[in-house]
């Protein structure tokens, strides 16, 4: 059971920066896809942003242009790079990590860490 364990939150001011990391436990599968998700106050989870094993990244529209994320396949880890934080971009940020085998999957979820974004 592959473990992710992330770091780097806490409180930032308005147009500041902070970076998350997340590490898995153990190697991951060849084919997968890690990402970050995060989850606001009385709000539904959301994607912010993904990256697959061969490279291709995916970012939500609102964080376009600020937040980048990268990998690291020798320490199955992937990281967050976030930007000119807005007070919006305050949330519970939660590294995920998808395993495909042929047509199925295997979903694994960070416990989150906290982004607090001050105006």
């Amino acid at each position: 059971q592959v473990q992710l364990v992330e770091s780097g939150g806490g409180l930032v001011q308005a147009g500041g920066s902070l970076s998350l990391s997340c590490a898995a436990s153990e190697s991951i599968f060849t084919i997968n896809v890690m990402g970050w998700y995060r989850q606001a106050p009385g709000k539904q989870r959301e994607l912010v942003a993904t990256i697959r094993s061969g490279g291709n990244k995916n970012y939500a529209d609102s964080v376009k242009g600020r937040f980048t994320i990268s990998r690291d396949n020798a320490k199955n880890a992937v990281y967050l790079q976030m930007n000119s934080l807005k007070p919006e971009d305050t949330a519970v940020y939660y590294c995920n990590v998808v395993e495909y085998y042929g047509y199925s999957r295997r979903d694994y979820w960070g416990k989150g860490t906290l982004v607090t974004v001050s105006s």
